[in-house]
């Protein structure tokens, strides 16, 4: 059996260890595969692992071997399921992995957004402090978040997460999904996505990325929030219509915005997000703790051990 990574570097630069996958077979580790790459690198192979590596109609019907792919990662749009269910080839993701770093992350903007750790940090450091005449400055307004909203969009493993969270900060939860099967925890009132945006300080989005909930975040909801609100974007880039957002920010009819994620990563130079007023950005680092990386390989390579076992878990499509 041929187990093939296609692109492992993102996973594993380094300092964690793909011995779990190792273990159950002989593995052809990638760092990066360009597409044009693809076929011939997993030529043979039964078992591919990708994580953003695209596994589209083409390359699948172009590898009689497949039978398995896994994804290392919780989204799999990358590969074309309909095509691999078609030739009978199981595709797994991995749920769950990540939600204790992804909601650190969130609260790491939300910080950052109400108290500009990083940009006092930098004041000081360029001697302004030194220099001052009083024993403090800021010229940022500091805001609590005590008392105030946090509004979810997409409550289930993160976003509730994220929920527990807000709520040790002294906020009001405020969340909306598809459906409720089972009634909120306390202190989480469900809600409507307009709602949402209405009424919320902070918005953080949590939902899947579906030809529903693409541009969920666009000149109409954007409209609805407060001009002190506050987004968060640490699911899917896509999520967001990026030029209205730049137009909200530069226009002041929102406080500002903290994204994990854009549309194209890596991003285009002329992205109107990298230059848009008060928004926070950073490479899609949600996901990237050691412990949640860790986790992802485990699982992985739990999810492998099943499907050869006959009994395959988290499959998906």
């Amino acid at each position: 059996m041929k187990i093939v990574l296609l692109d492992a570097h993102t996973a594993n630069p380094g300092d964690v260890s793909w011995a779990p996958l190792e273990s159950i077979a002989q593995c052809s580790i990638f760092p990066r595969t360009p597409l044009a790459e693809t076929v011939a690198r997993c030529a043979g192979a039964e078992i591919v692992i990708t994580n953003k590596s695209v596994l589209n109609r083409d390359v699948i019907e172009s590898l009689p071997s497949l039978k398995y792919i896994g994804v290392t990662a919780t989204g799999y749009n990358v590969v074309d399921v309909a095509v691999a269910k078609d030739r009978g080839i199981v595709v797994t993701n991995v749920p769950g992995y990540s939600s204790p770093a992804v909601a650190q992350l969130v609260f790491a903007l939300v910080l950052e957004l109400t108290n500009h750790v990083g940009h006092h940090t930098q004041t000081v450091r360029d001697g302004r402090w030194v220099s001052c005449p009083d024993f403090c400055y800021w010229d940022h307004p500091i805001i609590e978040l005590s008392g105030r909203t946090f509004g979810i969009i997409g409550y289930g493993g993160i976003g509730g997460s994220v929920a527990r969270i807000a709520l040790a900060f002294g906020m009001k939860v405020l969340a909306s999904r598809r459906e409720w099967k089972t009634p909120p925890p306390d202190g989480v009132t469900p809600v409507s996505s307009d709602e949402v945006f209405e009424n919320s300080d902070v918005i953080s989005l949590h939902c899947p990325l579906t030809e529903a909930t693409k541009h969920l975040v666009g000149k109409r909801t954007l409209g609805l929030m407060k001009p002190e609100a506050f987004l968060i974007n640490t699911g899917r880039g896509p999520l967001v219509d990026e030029a209205a957002l730049a137009d909200a920010l530069n226009a002041g009819r929102i406080a500002g915005a903290g994204l994990d994620v854009l549309s194209v990563e890596p991003p285009a130079a002329g992205n109107p997000l990298l230059s848009a007023k008060n928004c926070l950005i950073t490479p899609h680092i949600g996901w990237a703790s050691r412990e949640a990386r860790i986790r992802l390989i485990d699982q992985t390579a739990a999810n492998l051990r099943a499907f050869l076992a006959g009994n395959p878990v988290n499959v998906v499509g």
